[in-house]
């Protein structure tokens, strides 16, 4: 049997876009199928104990055992975009539930609505699918409850004023028309969602601009906006046997009136490369062994490579958002400015496609809570095309992809 190697060196930007527990994860079944890869944080590894060390006369038959126990451990899986999503995974630091009800209910706790008023708000929110709309008409609503449809109706015009931005819509042309009211846009991208929404699903520009008696290049910066809107402002928040464990990646601390950037986790680098197998690679004689270490040797230290890379992202786009909103550290979600991940981008001298998928399922944790870091740029959603609108304005609730914690 032949000694299997790598099929192909690692990208170092190959793990840009994991989470945290998903590097966790590609860490410790990287170390299944390498010997030399050892992580930090102790884990039980092996389905079954590996031989005792021995002589290098013996070291192929175990070399070769462990080949086949990399087999028998392998469990990758493919990620979908979706699993992918900074937005479709919401939780907090400790693992807590967040739901959409509660989240509207702290908004609620910060207006001065009678009580009427906020119980038909919370009646409202109660009914919204998992995707944030109101399927159900007023009327029905109001004959199951009793609460008369005119105190449903100005409930409902308070709903759509909290975030997430078009929680509450009846249909997605709605739910895209009140996110453009938010950010204070209108024109063309208003009248498409309003009226357009089809001739946008045929990609048909031409249509739009003659429909419209505007230009092209009008309707693409429009699309542009568009596609930046969430059209499922319900999604965020799961049930409660959903939410996953969220783990940080990066932390932003006050020290003396002044904020410092940490790494929230307790080792780094997250594993390193086993000694005693560098030296067997250096000692042996035997082709084949050699030419089996030597490829794993590759696969770790490409591996140690990409992490630290991921790392020294983090810690510079964590550096970046702190210049830009030094403000909202100091005083909060408030005082949120507009900023666009463009422009952080050539500032790091990154591709803007590179920096908007390295920053997916990244979160940084403040006094205010933990973030994504998505929720510091101008839009409530990165844009899966990779195109940018103009800035919108800041948002002046708490984000709708963190639990903000009180500030000590």
């Amino acid at each position: 049997m032949k000694l299997q190697s790598p099929q192909h060196p690692l990208d170092p930007t190959e793990l840009l876009p994991l989470s945290a527990l998903e590097l966790n994860a590609y860490i410790q079944e990287l170390a299944q199928e390498n010997p030399l890869v050892e992580p930090e944080e102790s884990e039980e590894l092996y389905v079954s104990a590996p031989p005792e060390r021995t002589a290098d006369g013996d070291l192929l038959s175990r070399l070769r055992w462990l080949e086949d126990n990399d087999h028998q451990n392998r469990f990758y899986q493919s990620i979908s975009d979706e699993d992918l999503d900074p937005l479709a995974r919401v939780g907090t630091d400790g693992g807590l539930e967040e739901t959409l009800l509660s989240f509207v209910t702290r908004q609620l706790e910060q207006r001065r609505l009678d009580d009427d008023t906020v119980r038909s708000v919370r009646y409202l929110t109660s009914c919204l699918d998992d995707d944030g709309y109101l399927r159900i008409p007023l009327g029905e609503l109001s004959k199951s409850s009793g609460i008369p449809v005119e105190r449903l109706s100005q409930a409902l015009n308070v709903l759509h004023t909290l975030e997430p931005a078009g929680v509450g819509a009846e249909n997605l042309s709605q739910c895209l028309a009140l996110q453009l009211h938010r950010i204070g846009q209108s024109g063309p991208a208003l009248d498409i969602v309003l009226h357009h929404l089809d001739l946008l699903a045929q990609r048909d520009d031409s249509a739009i601009a003659g429909q419209l008696n505007v230009s092209l290049e009008e309707v693409r910066e429009a699309e542009r906006t568009i596609r930046e809107l969430e059209p499922r402002p319900g999604a965020v928040f799961q049930r409660a046997e959903q939410v996953p464990y969220l783990r940080p990646d990066v932390a932003v601390e006050e020290e003396n009136g002044s904020f410092a950037i940490r790494s929230p986790r307790r080792v780094w680098p997250p594993f390193h490369i086993n000694s005693y197998y560098q030296q067997l690679l250096q000692q042996s004689q035997d082709p084949q062994v050699k030419e089996y270490l030597s490829a794993k040797l590759c696969q770790a230290q490409d591996a140690l490579q990409a992490v630290t890379l991921r790392e020294t992202f983090l810690l510079r786009c964590a550096k970046a958002i702190l210049d830009h909103q030094k403000a909202f550290f100091h005083h909060g979600p408030n005082a949120l400015v507009p900023l666009r991940m463009e422009d952080v981008a050539q500032e790091l001298d990154l591709p803007e496609s590179v920096f908007r998928r390295a920053s997916r399922e990244k979160y940084l944790q403040c006094a205010w809570g933990t973030y994504p870091l998505t929720y510091f740029f101008s839009r409530p959603a990165a844009a899966e095309s990779g195109n940018v609108g103009t800035a919108a304005k800041p948002r002046e609730e708490p984000p709708v992809s963190c639990t903000p914690q009180r500030k000590k």
